[in-house]
């Protein structure tokens, strides 16, 4: 067994001087290129875990980068220092604030004016060695993971020059820069204006249909342009039947008004099981087809205007006492069923099976079933058009998410579940477990924007009343419970408020499992421990949608007793074989690279590390 020294050796000689020598590489000299697993992220994670202190010396720091980095830090067992700038104003007032909530990491900032400060350089301190990467990665997410860099990892004994060098260059860095505090993060906010940046990824979807000019031709994206071409191949193929597959965030609204649009229908009859859809798609609709307000008409309630070109209904409506025999089955040319996973439910099939239209399509983001139902097999298996989540995320089309497993509370040494008594779910200790992991994994720079989903109304109530009486970094929190039982205008109210800023939390059981879009939204907690990864997408994508000044989504997932339970990988990485080894080895990669879709990543505290069957 070589000690650490022989070990440096053996390794620096094979990467300086002869690549022919033995030796075991835990020290040689690499080239860290951001090419397929060889990344920067990984790289720092590996050095904290075999460090006992660090100097990261880096320009540019962003929320979403400390948000990868998070457990890593917080698992570190010793001291670091990361010392940054506010050079060309790049870092953020945000990025500062979630720099100040890491524990044990000594942040300065240098602010001279005279030169700037390009640092990129992260030094390891191991018990016998150093270690230092150096080159052109900040800590920034491309820079982490996708961006083409050049960084030199290598590894030197106490006595080498180089450490010498390294040292006095940091001690230059600390003498000439300032301890970041509150304060400090204050005045800079204070006069902090952002410069102005080019953005790196074109928008997709809803959101940037939305930024159109009012009148301006609504046109498809290069997905909804791809889609529509396989969906006329559907019907030129003489089929008559599509469900199409489109992650929430992806434009999928829009995608089926820009088809409808193309087909130019006599009538289109929508199905969804919420008003609140209804209403979100009449407005999406209008805008692409560009149509007066009469020909759009609604088929809820009372109200029964199927003489509109362009009718607008919810399920239950249609399949109410005699609804659906009044319509004749060929009424209209195109149906069109949202969330067509649902369509399982006896109500949809008599829908789908009573109406004769020239064309029927579905749309969903989850078509899979728990309850065995083939929602492909209702579409004569006809898939023109399928963007998963995964895909969607490194294509950039939704926001990165970061999330976090971390450890439910546990009462008598039992960790609470679904089946726990409610007295334990609004213990006032568990609201006290969910402030400390909202101060430690939540967004510290920038609002607050957040849903809790718990797994019972009367847990919802009790625990909005406990939140409200708690703060987070010292200010109250704010929130409010929204179940079945309210009112859609006292829901919409309630959106608004949280959109707007007045509101931290919305606490709710299923309300916003899907059909409700809130592109503010930038957290999402889950208290319910679900058994489906059906509910845990739909549930994640309430935070996905891209949106002006938002970052990233953080996803804080309170894991209960997740025995035999690989649904929720299953959700995170697309594989549904249900093969436990394939899952597990994913597990692992993740949480070894720190990162998966793109710039997201995935992590686990180390309880849910150690209780979890992966």
């Amino acid at each position: 067994m070589r000690t650490p020294p022989e070990q440096l050796r053996l390794d620096t000689s094979f990467g300086f001087l002869d690549k022919s020598v033995q030796s075991d590489q835990l020290f040689h000299p690499l080239l860290i290129d951001n090419d397929g697993a060889n990344q920067m992220l990984r790289a720092i994670r590996h050095e904290l875990s075999r460090s006992r202190s660090f100097i990261f010396s880096v320009a540019f720091v962003t929320t979403s980068a400390v948000a990868m980095l998070k457990q890593a830090l917080l698992d570190f067992p010793g001291q670091g220092t990361i010392i940054t700038s506010t050079y060309l104003g790049f870092n953020s007032p945000g990025a500062f604030r979630e720099l100040l909530n890491l524990p044990n990491v000594t942040v300065r900032v240098y602010t001279g004016t005279r030169a700037g400060f390009h640092a990129k350089g992260y030094l390891f301190e191991q018990d016998q060695s150093t270690t230092a990467i150096v080159g052109s990665s900040n800590l920034t997410p491309p820079a982490l993971l996708t961006n083409r860099e050049w960084n030199l990892r290598f590894s030197a004994l106490p006595d080498g020059d180089i450490v010498d060098q390294l040292r006095r260059a940091v001690d230059v860095q600390l003498q000439t820069s300032v301890p970041l505090t509150v304060g400090w993060i204050d005045a800079y906010q204070a006069t902090y204006v952002p410069p102005e940046r080019r953005s790196r990824v074109v928008e997709v979807g809803d959101d940037a249909i939305q930024a159109l000019v009012p009148g301006e031709r609504i046109v498809p994206n290069s997905m909804q342009t791809e889609a529509l071409v396989e969906i006329q191949k559907v019907r030129d193929a003489g089929e008559r039947r599509a469900v199409v597959v489109s992650a929430t965030g992806t434009g999928k609204t829009i995608l089926s008004a820009l088809d409808v649009r193309a087909v130019d229908p006599k009538r289109m009859l929508f199905v969804a099981h919420r008003e609140q859809i209804l209403d979100r798609a009449i407005e999406e609709f209008s805008r692409v087809l560009d149509a007066p307000a009469r020909e759009f008409g609604k088929f809820v309630g009372p109200r029964r205007e199927l003489d509109h070109k362009y009718v607008f209904a919810t399920i239950q409506s249609l399949t109410t006492a005699n609804n659906l025999l009044s319509i004749p089955p060929d009424h209209f040319d195109y149906v069109l069923i949202d969330e067509v996973h649902r369509a399982g439910a006896g109500s949809y099939r008599q829908v789908v099976n009573y109406l004769q239209p020239d064309f029927l399509l579905g749309m969903t983001a989850t078509p899979e079933r728990t309850d065995g139902f083939n929602v492909f097999e209702m579409f004569d298996f006809n898939v023109p058009y399928e963007i998963r989540l995964q895909k969607a995320l490194e294509e950039e089309m939704l926001a990165p998410f970061h999330y976090y497993g971390v450890t439910d509370f546990a009462r008598d040494e039992q960790i609470i579940d679904d089946t726990s008594q409610l007295a334990t779910l609004i213990a006032p200790e568990r609201a006290d477990h969910i402030i400390k992991a909202i101060e430690t994994y939540g967004h510290v720079g920038t609002a607050a924007r957040g849903l809790m989903f718990c797994s019972r109304t009367e847990e919802a109530r009790e625990l909005v009343a406990l939140l409200n009486r708690r703060s987070v970094h010292g200010r109250r929190l704010r929130t409010v419970a929204l179940t079945g039982q309210d009112s859609i205008n006292t829901r919409e109210a309630v959106v608004e408020r949280l959109e707007r800023g007045e509101l931290d939390y919305i606490v709710t059981v299923d309300v916003f499992n899907e059909g409700i879009d809130i592109p503010s939204v930038n957290q999402v907690v889950m208290l319910r421990q679900t058994k489906s990864s059906i509910i845990f997408t739909q549930q994640l994508g309430r935070g996905l949608r891209k949106a002006a000044g938002k970052d990233h989504l953080v996803v804080i997932d309170f894991i209960g007793n997740y025995t035999n339970n690989y649904l929720i990988p299953i959700a995170l990485f697309g594989d549904n074989s249900l093969n436990k080894d394939s899952i597990r080895k994913k597990i692992m990669d993740a949480q070894e690279a720190g990162a998966i879709s793109g710039l997201s990543s995935v992590n686990f505290d180390k309880v849910s590390r150690g209780s979890s069957p992966w």
